[in-house]
């Protein structure tokens, strides 16, 4: 795959060597070529095992440091072309408790990254968000959401610069640090039981190859402000953990109830019912574009960013927000597990 606003261009991913950000910088080393790739991360064990295993890759920069450290961010960003915002606290549960934490992380880190991206006049910025941002009843959800809009904001701040702001929204990413899927599996090893925190609970699932795809390709389509969400499958819970027990127990095992965690979602919307009102959708996305605040549909249109995906053939979609309108039966869980 190529592409000209990412090959030869010097990129940085915060979160580098986390579970997006670390296959994000395999897709970029495997299939573009960057003249060089930052790996900005503040995990010191971590970084020094890929330090050895890419020895020899003069391409890549180890870059030790916390988004929450303007001054490390600042010069972290001295040069570079792209940022990958992955960087972020994203555990419900652990972020509720902690909340203070998330702020500084999620709010203030992305905030650091921002204000070092236009003092360096980063050509790109795409910030790594989550469907919780999505009317959220979480700390992390709200500081993701807040994330998304100081992203957005950036756009204001600009002036005269060239930099391009955009977001990705996610669901659930497939096997990665801390999803239900290893859990699952830990417990099916252990011989049960599968602990679910409630048997009515609907997520949306996408693999972390489909997650890095929409991430690279908002980062070329992105005219500014925008915030993109994949269209994703969604399924219950406990019809994942059967057919994990159906296709890796060897024995039976109990699923049992063990109650929502606190800030936890039964049904998660990927876009609310005030999104929606100006949303666009793509054949395989929906697309939030930075809209003047007004009724008036011409002043919709004369936006640089609606005009723009509406001619790619967006289509405006209902106002009663996105839900998945079928559930994800046994055998496309199935099919979707053979893809991680």
């Amino acid at each position: 795959m190529k592409s000209s606003k990412i090959d030869n261009q010097v990129i940085l991913v915060s979160g580098g060597l986390g579970s997006i950000g670390s296959h994000l910088v395999k897709k970029l080393l495997t299939d573009y070529q960057p003249k060089q790739l930052r790996i900005f991360d503040n995990n010191e064990a971590e970084m020094f095992k890929v330090t050895q295993q890419q020895f020899n890759n003069k391409k890549i920069r180890f870059l030790i440091g916390d988004v929450r450290d303007k001054n490390r961010v600042f010069w972290a960003l001295r040069g570079v072309n792209i940022v990958f915002h992955c960087a972020a606290l994203k555990h419900v549960n652990l972020n509720e408790y902690s909340p203070f934490e998330s702020v500084k992380t999620n709010v203030i880190g992305t905030q650091n990254m921002l204000e070092a991206a236009l003092e360096n006049e980063v050509e790109t910025f795409v910030n790594i968000s989550t469907d919780k941002a999505a009317n959220p009843t979480s700390t992390m959800g709200a500081s993701k959401l807040l994330a998304e809009r100081l992203t957005s904001g950036a756009e204001y701040y600009k002036g005269k610069l060239k930099t391009i702001f955009t977001s990705i929204r996610f669901g659930n990413v497939l096997n990665s640090s801390g999803s239900v899927l290893p859990i699952f599996m830990e417990q099916i090893k252990n011989g049960g039981p599968l602990t679910i925190t409630d048997k009515r609970m609907v997520r949306y699932f996408m693999t972390i190859d489909e997650a890095v795809r929409l991430i690279l390709r908002a980062a070329t389509k992105a005219q500014g402000g925008e915030v993109f969400i994949l269209k994703m499958p969604a399924l219950k819970i406990i019809d994942l953990a059967e057919v994990l027990i159906e296709k890796y127990a060897d024995r039976k095992i109990e699923i049992k109830e063990i109650g929502k965690k606190p800030g936890e979602k039964l049904f998660e919307k990927i876009v609310t019912k005030t999104e929606a009102e100006q949303a666009l959708e793509l054949k395989n996305m929906y697309v939030l574009p930075l809209i003047v605040n007004s009724p008036n549909m011409a002043n919709r249109m004369a936006t640089k960013s609606f005009r723009y995906f509406h001619n790619m053939g967006g289509k405006i979609v209902p106002t009663e927000g996105i839900k998945p309108k079928k559930l994800m039966t046994k055998i496309q869980i199935r099919k979707l597990l053979k893809q991680v």
